[in-house]
């Protein structure tokens, strides 16, 4: 009887060390994309902790790009310490210098107004506002308050997170949305900003009850439709429809019927496609969606998930890049909202 017992321990755990093995095979393509993409940018960081369009240095730009701006900015920056977060520990010297360009930049801002940096014109806010450089840090700012190694850096971090979300709050249009300044799709600034708000509050930092409505009201009023704040690509505004309506439990139940719609987009391969071309405004809504149905779970996740994490894999770059095919063609917001997108589990 003890033979046997020792015998079905070990048959069970051959199982456990198989299945382990298995969904560690799985995972390689996506790991190996990951490392290769994080190891790019972290390789083309600039001596100020900085990114631009398509890198930190002039040295990295593509000379055979016709590039819309050079130098570093905040948005880029932002949006590259977000994903070498994702990438692993070993990244943490860059996101420390990256957080550090950051603070500089928003410290030294007005208290007023939208605006956290003097860099204006960048391929990113021409793109998705120009103010996008304020949603994304405050993004980054919520995920590194309570993280950092100091008890004043930490400081340092809600002080400069509570001014961008005083300054997302005092600066929300009347119909909701943060779609201000122009910008070809700024919807996409409007879920950013609503996304930093919500991880901001996650985080203990106060935020009015009712800028979170507006922005939740927004949201039902304009979806699933394209509008022309995203640029009439349906996409664009289902994505962040679906991301802000999917939040908690209760939101998924009171917010039935309009998430069944956005789903049932999601089956026409033509709306998938956005624009029709793949940019980084097409990157960043298939973060919002795998967001969505990823609280959502069931058949419908793991669907999306597998077909998404394909498509993607699939666009990568010899050189560990993504690069989009329009509007934000710039590598270091396409590769960081890739890695955004594959590190979803």
């Amino acid at each position: 009887m003890q033979i046997k017992t020792v015998s079905m321990v070990a048959a069970g755990a051959l199982v456990l060390a198989l299945a382990a093995n298995s969904a560690s095979n799985n995972n390689q393509p996506v790991d190996t994309a990951v490392a290769k993409g994080a190891q790019w940018i972290a390789s083309v960081q600039g001596h100020d902790g900085g990114w631009g369009q398509d890198g930190g240095e002039t040295s990295y730009v593509r000379q055979n790009e016709r590039l819309e701006t050079n130098g570093n900015d905040v948005a880029n920056t932002a949006v590259a310490a977000l994903a070498l977060r994702r990438a692993g520990s070993q990244y943490q010297p860059n996101v420390e210098k990256a957080l550090a360009y950051i603070l500089h930049e928003v410290e030294n801002s007005p208290a007023d107004g939208l605006r956290i940096t003097n860099h204006n014109g960048t391929q990113i806010q021409r793109k998705l506002g120009p103010y996008i450089d304020t949603f994304l840090t405050s993004m980054l700012l919520s995920e590194a308050d309570g993280t950092m190694k100091t008890a004043a850096e930490n400081a340092r971090v809600r002080k400069a997170l509570e001014k961008c979300v005083a300054k997302i709050e005092g600066n929300q249009q009347r119909d909701g949305s943060w779609n201000v300044g122009g910008g070809w799709a700024p919807v996409l600034g409007t879920s950013m900003a609503s996304r930093s708000l919500y991880e901001a509050e996650k985080k203990g930092v106060r935020v009015d009850a009712a800028t979170v409505a507006q922005a939740e009201n927004y949201t039902k009023q304009a979806a699933p439709a394209g509008t022309a704040a995203s640029a009439g690509v349906a996409l664009y505004q289902s994505a962040q429809a679906l991301e802000l309506l999917t939040r908690s439990a209760k939101d998924r139940e009171a917010n039935a019927p309009q998430i069944a719609a956005i789903k049932s987009q999601l089956r026409d391969a033509k709306f998938v496609n956005g624009y029709g071309s793949i940019g980084g405004e097409e990157f960043f809504s298939y973060l919002n969606v795998s967001d969505g149905l990823r609280r959502a779970g069931g058949e419908e996740w793991n669907n999306w998930h597998t077909d998404i994490t394909a498509r993607i894999l699939k666009l990568q770059n010899q050189d560990g890049t993504w690069a989009g095919s329009h509007c934000i063609t710039g590598r270091v917001a396409v590769t960081s909202a890739a890695i955004l997108n594959l590190a979803i589990k």
